[in-house]
């Protein structure tokens, strides 16, 4: 039965490449064609594949109802939790994870730091949209026309002497962060808080959350933070295979 099953599924990422006929799907699995048109009939009774009228097979709509129906489902708070929790757990710093929603960016979940200076940040809050390294990276990801039109929109509050004065460098700044691949806020929001931060990407690519590790001056200067981008960018990452689906959750078969 698990040879099966194993037999089926491979169908599917062969008709993703585009519709193929029986011999080839025969030839994919190495079976014979009526081995082949089995799986395929059962993959089409379930919708999974569509048999065209020139006798090709390709994917099926159902396939991709289910698709979207599972992405509208999952819940990135919940799966980047537990690997928020261990980066802090390593670190010891404050651990923040920010959404991009109806214009502002949000914090949807944080895990507090162990040291007694904290910061002042509350989950549901919006973040300081010009300068916070989490909304950096989240406008980033937006089509040229958006991230201009945004960029345009906002106001330029001048926490401190190096918060983004204008649309203009917020352009320059969001196109940095877009190629880079990660974002900083070094005392932009606050003279004396820094905060390195790196993508939470989807299937697709597009970047769906962005998390944060965040620490006042007093506690580690911001070259000190930035050394560990590389554990936080691996986080992002692990966070990224989980709920794109790429990545197996640990301990399951």
């Amino acid at each position: 039965m698990s040879q099966t099953v194993d037999r089926a599924l491979s169908i599917l990422p062969l008709l993703a490449e585009g519709p193929a006929d029986l011999g080839q799907v025969a030839d994919r699995l190495g079976v014979h064609k009526s081995t082949a048109l089995r799986l395929l009939r059962t993959l089409h009774e379930h919708g999974l594949v569509y048999r065209q009228s020139d006798q090709r097979y390709r994917l099926g709509a159902r396939l991709f109802a289910l698709a979207q129906e599972a992405m509208e489902n999952l819940d990135v708070r919940e799966i980047a939790h537990p690997h928020l929790v261990r980066l802090n757990e390593s670190c010891g710093h404050t651990v923040h994870l920010a959404v991009y929603e109806e214009n502002e960016v949000l914090y949807i979940d944080k895990v507090e730091s162990r040291y007694p200076v904290r910061m002042y940040s509350r989950i549901g809050k919006p973040v300081a949209i010009t300068v916070a390294a989490v909304a950096k990276l989240l406008l980033a990801d937006l089509p040229e026309h958006e991230r201009r039109a945004v960029a345009e929109k906002l106001d330029y509050p001048s926490y401190t002497a190096r918060s983004t004065p204008n649309a203009s460098a917020f352009l320059r700044e969001l196109d940095k962060v877009r190629e880079q691949g990660w974002a900083t806020d070094l005392g932009g929001h606050e003279e004396s808080i820094n905060c390195v931060a790196a993508p939470i990407r989807g299937a697709d690519g597009r970047v769906v959350a962005a998390m944060s590790v965040s620490a006042p001056n007093v506690v580690v200067t911001a070259d000190e933070l930035l050394t560990l981008l590389p554990l936080v960018r691996r986080t992002a990452d692990a966070i990224s295979g989980e709920y794109s689906g790429r990545t197996p959750v640990k301990g399951t078969a």
